[in-house]
């Protein structure tokens, strides 16, 4: 079976939303959809899925689109050690020109900071 998730794939209207029949480089909303159930491709990220019987079994005949297509974007993995050693070396910068700042104050007979 194959699932099409199409709901990022409209204009946006003031009552009601609609499909684009895009001319040139603008998006064709209808062809895309009938592109995508003609060809029935494996997968298209965000977008179309085929499933098994099985599949759709094992999740108790639930025909929820968004079960089997995630419309979702995968967060950004950080890298904590990177984060740390670059805050670590911020730290150490501030700390040293905040050093040589006070040096100029203590110069100028100012207070320090």
């Amino acid at each position: 079976m194959l699932f099409i998730n199409a709901s990022e794939h409209y204009e946006k209207g003031k009552r009601q939303n609609t499909l684009r029949e895009g001319e040139g480089d603008e998006p064709n909303d209808i062809q895309k959809i009938v592109d995508t159930y003609k060809y029935r491709p494996e997968h298209i990220e965000r977008y179309a899925r085929r499933v098994s019987m099985d599949e759709i079994e094992k999740n108790g005949y639930n025909l929820n689109i968004s079960r089997y297509v995630s419309t979702s974007v995968d967060e950004i993995q950080i890298d904590l050690k990177t984060v740390n050693s670059k805050l670590t070396l911020i730290n150490e910068s501030i700390k040293t020109n905040t050093d040589k700042h006070n040096e100029f104050l203590k110069e100028l007979g100012l207070p320090l900071i």
